[in-house]
């Protein structure tokens, strides 16, 4: 009889997993490029509501900013960041096309945060901590800027939100079916951010460090600067959380990584200088 049960529940869970993940599709956000990222992704969230959704927030947070007199105020940075921008994303149409037709936007914010991040879609916001307390190079700037606008062409946002709807239904019909309660639920999506939410989440790190030193090295800003700019970052950071407990890759990993990447494009950095 418990064999019996135990195979009606196990069916019943991979019947719901079936149905939820029908709703995805595979997709090829991007080309590989000279780095060679050509995995290919499983989204179950539309980029249309998420691009939708990421412009609201975006308009929010820049009138939230402008408000508390934060947004804009150094026009010398804004100008640097805009011009290392503009420079990046005129070579985004390498790894997809139609970026080139997104409706771009790049704003400076005051903060002593050191952060940088890319939107769906497009838009960028860069913090004054990250120019100021690193003491950037336009190099280093073109860095950070080619590895948040790389989270964006790989449409990393919308992946993560896919995984993460797909994972919540799977463990809410299981913990359903098994009768586990909240403790048990709140057990398996542990193990689900342990052993595939921080993972993948490290692997979106390493895909947009790579697809980042491409872009900066067409764009002719020198791609060995995402190493010192990483070795600035480490001296910043304080205390980091256990690699396996974070959603980044160590330094040591990370640097070693973008020096073997680097030196991969340096080829087309050069052709860039000429």
């Amino acid at each position: 009889m418990k064999k019996a049960l135990r195979s009606c529940l196990s069916t019943s869970v991979i019947i719901g997993a079936a149905f939820l993940t029908t709703a995805c599709e595979t997709v090829q956000t991007t080309q590989g490029g000279a780095v060679g990222i050509d995995r290919q992704q499983r989204m179950a969230v539309s980029a249309q509501e998420l691009d939708q959704a990421a412009n609201k927030q975006y308009s929010a947070l820049l009138e939230e900013q402008r408000k508390k007199g934060a947004l804009n105020t150094n026009a010398a940075q804004v100008k640097r960041v805009r011009a290392i921008s503009d420079r990046l994303i005129a070579q985004t149409g390498v790894f997809r096309p139609d970026a080139r037709n997104w409706k771009w936007e790049v704003n400076v914010l005051t903060s002593n945060e050191v952060n940088a991040w890319c939107m769906p879609g497009g838009k960028i916001a860069v913090y004054t901590g990250l120019i100021d307390k690193l003491q950037a190079t336009d190099d280093e700037l073109a860095a950070v800027i080619g590895h948040e606008i790389a989270h964006a062409l790989r449409e990393h946002a919308r992946e993560r939100a896919s995984e993460q709807a797909v994972a919540g239904g799977l463990i809410s019909i299981g913990s359903a079916i098994l009768g586990v309660g909240d403790l048990g639920q709140q057990g398996a999506q542990y193990a689900y951010m342990g052993l595939v939410g921080l993972p993948n989440s490290r692997s979106h790190e390493t895909e947009a460090d790579r697809i980042g030193v491409e872009l900066a090295a067409r764009a002719g800003y020198d791609p060995r600067a995402a190493i010192s700019l990483w070795q600035k970052m480490a001296n910043v950071g304080g205390s980091a959380p256990p690699k396996l407990l974070s959603t980044h890759p160590s330094n040591q990993d990370r640097i070693a990584d973008l020096t073997v990447y680097s030196q991969r494009v340096m080829p087309l950095y050069q052709q860039a200088k000429r």
